[in-house]
């Protein structure tokens, strides 16, 4: 009866075909191992108050959107060709068209953003908000924890979300009692404990990195608060690659409400969002960029992160270059990569040849053959564990931060995107990509298809589960 009555569900909740029938597939060869683990984490599901908190915040954070609307200098509808389309979902989407004047400086070394971030933190008058999936103490993040309880004694307003998950082993460390006893403000996100457990989807995860200073200067990226030399150093994938993105400009702003949500549905207090007001010449000067940003999650418009990367590579002419740590494309996102690469664009995809997670990695290649078939370039990164996750269109529109090209990211977890319409720096991450190239191996189609067969069935059986992942 329980078997039938999960099978309804699966079969009435509009998902893709292939996610059910792995779903069907779980239930029915284990039924009481599959019915507690789809009740886990089949379904996109929160708390009750937290759906409540949602909710709320949407009303105030609309009517502060209407009244942002009003400062018509600080907003944009001239882009490039290939940022038409998706600039005009995100204004469709998320109500607000794209931000013109921002300053963006690309910071593709951990030391030199810890520095940036702690220079930041040193001169910060008013407030500091942050939210990091992972906190990993040791080296350069305990830096990071010091500079913050400096601010904080000297009369700063320090607010700091961290995934319960990810930032397990901070938790668990003094840091926590210490910054709480030095005024700062701790939260653990989608907290982990058995009373949580058949409540909301347990898998779901706070996955976003931004710092947020005086409403002004942001970050954004790839980069977790962990010290690559102290993080994961056992697992023998080499230290972690990533990039951040420094911002000063009213993009800010919108990054700003974005963590004013995530507070209020964490902890049900409401920050009220604030316009930083920007020099209007800045608005205007030539090395200023025209950017957005993109939220999504269970509390965020649906399905925007995969229409965001569907419209941005159909809008792909000549070129288009990804990186990402974890590869596990909806079927959408694998056509269209494969339709771009047969209507002649220059397809790259860049990945880390060793990762620290095996599912995934043995899923992640079952998609190669196609990819290679239709024509896609495929380089496998020996420097490191690649883990930005960037796209480049036609050397001019980007796309960075927290998604990964898996179904986590893209329906599931928290993330946070940064898009950008600029020559200049889209040029920036063109050399970075390069660079990722240079240290990286192309896969063979000749030589993939000669691997043997266990390896051909392995990859079949976790290809199964990838929908799962």
């Amino acid at each position: 009866m329980l078997v039938a009555n999960i099978t309804l569900r699966i079969l009435m909740t509009r998902r893709a075909v292939n996610s059910s029938m792995a779903w069907l597939l779980v239930i029915y060869i284990i039924p009481i191992l599959g019915i507690i683990i789809y009740l886990s984490f089949g379904e996109l599901y929160l708390e009750r108050t937290r759906i409540k908190r949602t909710r709320s915040t949407w009303i105030y954070t609309n009517n502060f959107l209407k009244k942002l609307k009003k400062n018509s200098d600080i907003f944009t509808t001239k882009h490039s060709n290939v940022a038409y389309s998706l600039f005009k979902l995100c204004n469709e989407r998320q109500g607000i068209p794209g931000i013109k004047g921002n300053n963006l400086k690309l910071i593709s070394n951990a030391n030199d953003v810890v520095k940036s971030l702690i220079n930041d933190i040193k001169i910060a008058r008013h407030n500091i908000k942050m939210i990091f999936y992972i906190w990993h103490p040791g080296g350069l993040a305990d830096e990071v924890a010091e500079s913050l309880i400096k601010a904080s004694y000297r009369g700063v307003k320090c607010r700091l979300i961290l995934d319960s998950a990810g930032s397990i082993s901070f938790f668990r460390s003094h840091w926590a009692k210490k910054m709480r006893s030095a005024g700062i403000e701790v939260i653990e996100a989608l907290k982990i404990n058995l009373l949580n457990f058949f409540l909301r989807r347990i898998d779901l995860r706070q996955h976003r990195k931004l710092v947020l200073i005086d409403n002004y200067t942001a970050y954004t990226g790839s980069m977790n608060l962990v010290d690559p030399s102290f993080f994961k150093q056992n697992i023998g994938v080499g230290q972690w690659i990533d990039l951040m993105v420094r911002i000063e400009g009213p993009i800010s702003t919108l990054i700003g409400t974005i963590f004013n949500r995530d507070w209020e549905i964490e902890t049900g207090n409401r920050i009220l969002p604030v316009y930083q007001k920007h020099d209007i010449k800045t608005l205007h000067e030539k090395n200023s960029c025209i950017a957005h940003v993109v939220a999504s999650g269970p509390s965020f418009p649906k399905d925007i992160m995969h229409q965001a990367l569907l419209t941005a590579i159909y809008s792909a002419r000549e070129h288009l270059t990804m990186t990402t740590p974890y590869f596990i494309p909806s079927e959408d996102l694998l056509h269209a990569l494969c339709t771009a690469a047969l209507r002649g664009v220059n397809v790259v995809i860049i990945i880390p040849l060793y990762n620290d997670s095996t599912l995934v990695s043995w899923a992640s290649r079952a998609f190669f053959s196609e990819l290679l078939e239709a024509g896609v370039n495929i380089y496998q990164f020996e420097g490191g564990l690649l883990h930005t996750k960037s796209m480049l269109v036609d050397k001019q529109l980007t796309l960075l931060g927290t998604f990964n090209l898996d179904m986590r990211s893209i329906w599931l977890n928290f993330e946070i995107t940064l898009i950008v319409d600029d020559l200049n720096f889209s040029n920036n991450i063109s050399c970075l990509q390069e660079n990722y190239i240079t240290n990286s191996r192309l896969l063979d189609k000749k030589t993939w298809s000669k691997r043997s067969f266990w390896k051909k069935f392995l990859e079949m059986i976790f290809y199964l589960l990838s929908p799962l992942l």
